[in-house]
């Protein structure tokens, strides 16, 4: 049976009680092999991937994007929610809200971002107008609302390269750019979900003021304690949205490739 929904998660999100039928799965990909979690919720198949490995031990910029996406395009995935922490630098989104990306910038600097290096794979350029899936970010916005969730529909994410913090220039920079968030992990998940033809959207979870603007000097402690606090949230966020999720329904982002000739 193919796995048509799949969860890119975090430390904490992942809670095997959700899921039945558990099992752990190795998929080998072109650029790696991936290990993930496959069961069943609502009668439905699931994949969870711990994008930072399950003991976190792999920092964002060093996460192997390319294979964790071509892993879940092997597995048959046409739907993926992904969660993230997110500094905010939009004083309406603070911490402990949850946004529904729409958009992306860009400030990666080393990460292999595509499948198509010429050769074989051929020159591809993909559109990512709207690199979010709108239907899932509808979906995530209806699931909020009824769990009484303080959630923005849309906002900028701004991806860095990680590992260190940003500093207050940057983040000035960004604010002036029309970022509204600040994360490491968003890019190139979401345009390599683009290029694999799945539907993609991210759950991001503020938990902290960026640079300058925070009071405080930024630590991932801070990342983290915010997170535990919400994890019940998110997990109850992500199990409502694939109750309402139709795994067979068909979506623009799924023909991605059509006038590309891909």
């Amino acid at each position: 049976m193919e796995v048509k929904i799949a969860v890119i998660g975090g430390t904490g999100v992942y809670n095997p009680d959700i899921m039945t039928n558990v099992r752990n799965e190795t998929v080998n990909t072109p650029y790696g092999e991936v290990q993930l979690k496959i069961g069943h919720y609502r009668g439905k198949p699931v994949a969870f991937m711990n994008r930072h490995g399950d003991d976190h031990s792999v920092p964002p910029h060093l996460v192997n994007y390319r294979a964790n996406i071509a892993a879940l395009k092997k597995l048959g995935v046409k739907t993926i929610l992904a969660t993230g922490a997110v500094g905010s630098l939009n004083p309406a989104m603070q911490p402990g809200h949850f946004v529904f990306v729409d958009q992306f910038l860009d400030f990666t600097k080393n990460r292999h971002n595509t499948f198509f290096d010429g050769g074989v794979a051929g020159v591809v350029h993909t559109d990512v107008t709207d690199p979010y899936c709108p239907e899932l970010r509808e979906i995530l916005c209806r699931a909020a609302r009824s769990l009484g969730l303080t959630a923005h529909p849309s906002g900028t994410y701004v991806c860095t390269e990680g590992p260190r913090f940003e500093t207050a220039a940057e983040i000035k920079m960004f604010r002036l750019l029309g970022g509204d968030l600040v994360g490491m992990t968003g890019v190139p998940e979401a345009s390599l979900a683009r290029e694999g033809e799945m539907c993609y959207a991210t759950i991001a979870m503020v938990t902290n003021y960026a640079a300058g603007i925070s009071p405080t000097r930024l630590t991932h402690r801070e990342v983290v304690d915010v997170m535990m606090q919400n994890v019940e949230n998110i997990r109850k966020l992500i199990m409502q949205a694939i109750a309402w999720i139709d795994q067979d329904r068909g979506c623009a982002c799924q023909k991605a490739l059509d006038q590309t000739g891909g």
